[in-house]
């Protein structure tokens, strides 16, 4: 895997290849390329330890760094993934959540390393970029919901 021009480092403690293998597996367009490992002892590792791991999710190419526990995820950074329907919907927020994740609101969650996710149907996007009374409508259905219920917010879209 080349390195891409601009690429997404995503801050570890020690697990950036289980998180990377994690994604390839559940995520279609995803893999794991280059796994580099710390010529000497560094603060947070040894040499030999992981200390890098390139990978891509859903396109996206992404390099995870093993710097310890310094720097921590938050929701100032997320993935954002576009479903076609509640099936897809479901098997993502289901893989994040079941694998050591949690649930958050408005189709937001978190995998078990702290990353969030927004797992985000399109039924939604269509329904927000509709404006009006549809887009209100379908706002107020998705402010009350963990994972999102497609059927829901294409009911609360038509009012």
């Amino acid at each position: 895997m080349a390195i891409a021009k601009n690429t997404i480092c995503l801050w570890y403690d020690k697990d950036a290849e289980p998180a990377a293998r994690f994604y390839a597996a559940t995520f279609p367009n995803s893999s794991v390329g280059a796994v580099h490992r710390a010529p000497t002892d560094y603060p947070s590792g040894k040499a030999g330890d992981v200390l890098t791991v390139q990978f891509t999710v859903v396109g996206v190419p992404c390099l995870g760094l093993n710097g310890g526990p310094t720097f921590r995820q938050s929701e100032a950074f997320s993935f954002q993934i576009a479903t076609d329907d509640q099936e897809e919907t479901d098997r993502y927020w289901n893989a994040i959540v079941g694998n050591g994740g949690q649930e958050s609101a408005c189709g937001w969650c978190k995998d078990k390393w702290g990353l969030s996710w927004q797992i985000t149907p399109r039924a939604l996007t269509e329904a927000m970029a509709a404006g009006g009374e549809e887009a209100k409508r379908a706002f107020t259905a998705m402010m009350d919901m963990r994972k999102i219920d497609v059927a829901a917010i294409e009911a609360a879209r038509r009012g």
